[in-house]
């Protein structure tokens, strides 16, 4: 039987999930409050926040979707999960590349396996960091998958570095991501969430590449308001869902 909620189980069978990412070290109570309710009303699949009791509380308060838990402490993830998370994610990678800490593949490994023994029935999505070659990115993948793992998550955003405007710099910041979804997807059988620099323009890229959804998160948890996150999400739900065939 799948360690997935339901919901998310048969989101990506119809390959249209979407996850909203409040960000793992965003402790900001209304922030993540808005980002959450923006998810629900917005027509989101489910959302992910930072391992944090009280967020936790906030979001099941304001939020009827599954909660993911994001952190790189698999104790942290298992306290998540005590205070009532539904899912955890090892990633979100991105606030530690701007303090300079990369992490390698035997590190990514090393906290799969670890957060699959406190957690044996929690489904564990895995992210597989960007910094990575995208051939090593496949053969960690594969590993993920073979030790546990039930999500990659792909990632890219902050590798790239668009020269354009609008919608042509849209798809360059979002080519990293996109690329590794394909090959990544091609080698696992479990879902492919892709995420990192994603908008409502590259979502659907994101689909067409392989991807069994998408996750986004400073395309909305940026804003000031939760009118404009809203609106957001609902865009980026109708993106998804509107089965524009598009070839990368």
């Amino acid at each position: 039987m799948s360690r997935l909620p339901l919901a998310l189980v048969t989101a990506f069978s119809r390959r249209n999930a979407l996850k909203i990412i409040s960000g793992i070290q965003n402790f900001d109570r209304n922030s993540v409050k808005m980002v959450v309710q923006a998810a629900d009303r917005g027509g989101a699949t489910f959302v992910d926040i930072a391992a944090d009791a009280e967020l936790i509380a906030i979001v099941k308060a304001n939020c009827s979707l599954p909660i993911c838990v994001s952190a790189v402490e698999p104790q942290k993830l298992a306290e998540a999960v005590t205070n009532g998370a539904d899912l955890v994610e090892i990633g979100n990678y991105d606030s530690y590349y701007a303090q300079g800490r990369i992490f390698t593949a035997d590190e990514i490994i090393a906290l799969t396996l670890e957060t699959r023994a406190l957690l044996p029935h929690t489904a564990i999505s895995v992210t597989v960091p960007h910094t990575l070659p995208l051939d090593q990115q496949v053969a960690l993948a594969e590993k993920l998958e073979e030790i546990g793992a039930d999500i990659i998550q792909t990632e890219g955003g902050t590798s790239s570095a668009p020269v354009h405007a609008g919608v042509l710099g849209a798809i360059e910041k979002a080519s990293p991501t996109l690329a590794a979804a394909y090959e990544i997807g091609r080698a696992v059988s479990i879902p492919v969430l892709c995420a990192s620099g994603l908008t409502n323009i590259t979502a659907p890229m994101a689909i067409a590449s392989g991807a069994s959804g998408v996750g986004v998160g400073s395309a909305v948890n940026q804003l000031n308001d939760v009118v404009s996150m809203i609106a957001t999400v609902r865009a980026l739900r109708e993106a998804i869902d509107s089965k524009v065939t598009v070839k990368v």
